[in-house]
C-alpha cells in the first residue's frame, strides 16, 4: 500500500549540492524512522540518514557535517540535503520508511553521481 517516492538525483560536481525528496503516500507520522541509504556498484548498502519520529537524527560518519535529513509533515516529504559532495557519494540513494516490526517499505532509488 505504502509508496516512497525519490527525486532530486543527478549529475553534480564535487564540491556540490543536491537536495534529495521522498514523499510518502501515507502519513510520515505513521513511521517510527525514515531514513536515507545508499549503494554504489559492488558496495553493500550503508546508512546515510535516519529521522525519527520525535525528531532526532543520526547521520553515517562519512557524511557528519555535509548532509543533513529533514522533513515537511504537511506534505508527508522526508529531504536529505547535500552538501559539499565527493565522489565517494555516487551510488543509487534509497528512501526506508518502518513502523517496527511489522512494516518496511522501501522507494525504487534515485541515482547521485558526483564528478571529480
Amino acid at each position: 500500500q505504502v509508496q516512497l517516492v525519490e527525486s532530486g538525483g543527478g549529475l553534480v560536481q564535487a564540491g556540490g549540492s543536491l537536495r534529495l525528496s521522498c514523499a510518502a503516500s501515507r502519513s510520515i507520522f505513521s513511521f517510527n524512522v525514515m531514513g536515507w541509504y545508499r549503494q554504489a556498484p559492488g558496495k553493500e548498502r550503508e546508512l546515510v540518514a535516519h529521522i525519527f519520529r520525535g525528531g532526532a537524527t543520526d547521520y553515517a560518519d562519512s557524511v557528519k557535517g555535509r548532509f543533513t535529513i529533514s522533513r515537511d509533515n504537511a506534505k508527508d516529504t522526508v529531504y536529505l540535503q547535500m552538501n559539499s559532495l565527493k565522489s565517494e557519494d555516487t551510488a543509487v540513494y534509497y528512501c526506508k520508511a518502518a513502523r517496527w516490526p511489522q512494516e518496511e517499505y522501501w522507494g525504487q532509488g534515485t541515482q547521485v553521481t558526483v564528478s571529480s
